[in-house]
Formats: structure tokens, sequence, C-alpha cells
């Protein structure tokens, strides 16, 4: 036999969810509304680096071509370690 009337306890946690319902779209709204404007906005951005594209940038008639620049250390050489140049480790008795 089923009963036909709700307690008062069931209409409270209706209202309750329906509150939570109401808050978690508007949280859902905000950060999609977030992207939207982040990927409208964004058309210059480049990675995970947040910086302007130098490529997208206007060129400048005034502006003077760069000089090449030396490398500030050469290249490191990586080789590998020779078994006859390490010690071996000493035992004590």
């Amino acid at each position: 036999m089923a009963r036909d009337t709700l307690h008062e306890l069931h209409h409270r946690r209706a209202g309750r969810n329906f509150g939570m319902l109401v808050v978690l779209l508007a949280f859902v709204a905000i950060i999609f509304g977030l992207a939207v404007v982040k990927i409208g906005h964004g058309d210059m951005m480049e990675g995970f680096d947040h910086q302007p594209r130098a490529s997208m940038l206007p060129r400048d008639p005034d502006a003077r071509p760069r000089e090449p620049r030396a490398p500030a250390a050469p290249p490191a050489v990586t080789t590998a370690p020779d078994a006859a140049a390490t010690p071996e480790p000493e035992t004590t008795p």
C-alpha cells in the first residue's frame, strides 16, 4: 500500500535540491562564458606561454633589421662513461 502524501521533510529536501541545481547551473554558465571569451580573444596567443605571437604583430616600417647573435655557450658534449676510469669501491674487513 503506497502513501499518497509526502512528509514535510521531502518538500524541504526538494527545495534544497532545486536551489543546488540553480547554483550548479550558474557555475557551469560562468565557466562556459569564460571559456568562450578566452577562445574568442585568444587568437594571438601561442600554446601555454600566453605571449602574443610576433608573427601576428604588424611590421614596423621604421624598424632596423636585427643582427644575428652568437650563441651564449657552446653546445654541451656528452660522452659515455669510461668503465676503466671509475675507481672500484674499497672494501673494509
